[in-house]
């Protein structure tokens, strides 16, 4: 099993590469088929549009979200093509790694300029190398 931090690095690093080459603008769901089909031929196990279901007060709720890409079964990614990221997309993430039980998640964002200002690394209490001002759900400084 690869650890979690080497595929969200492998993650951004294509993610960077398609950016450049794609530029801003397409759909999400260009830029999404375009990672799966890539981290697929680099060995991952890549699902798309994965349906999650929820269980809420005794009831079970099929298909209540879907993960954009689910990358070897540990890594959720959420792709957006805006101008900016709002908080709003990171807390999506944050309630999918939640109800998922996930450690970590990637947001993506191909509609900025660059790559680099529109990633977005969520933690769900994962303790990792990454930079804390990748994360969005750990405090930064000190009180």
């Amino acid at each position: 099993m690869r650890d979690i931090d080497q595929i969200s690095g492998d993650v951004l690093d294509l993610a960077v590469r398609v950016h450049r080459d794609l530029r801003p603008g397409l759909l999400e769901s260009v830029y999404e088929t375009v990672l799966a089909g890539k981290l697929g031929a680099m060995g991952y196990d890549v699902a798309r549009q994965r349906s999650i279901g929820i269980d809420f007060e005794g009831m079970r709720f099929e298909a209540a979200f879907r993960i954009d890409l689910l990358v070897d079964e540990r890594l959720l990614v959420e792709i957006k093509s805006v101008e900016r990221l709002t908080v709003i997309h990171a807390k999506q993430l944050l309630t999918y790694l939640r109800l998922t039980k996930q450690p970590v998640g990637l947001l993506l964002n191909f509609g900025g300029a660059t790559l680099k200002e529109g990633v977005r690394r969520i933690v769900n209490g994962h303790h990792s190398s990454a930079s804390p001002r990748l994360r969005v759900n750990q405090k930064q400084g000190k009180d």
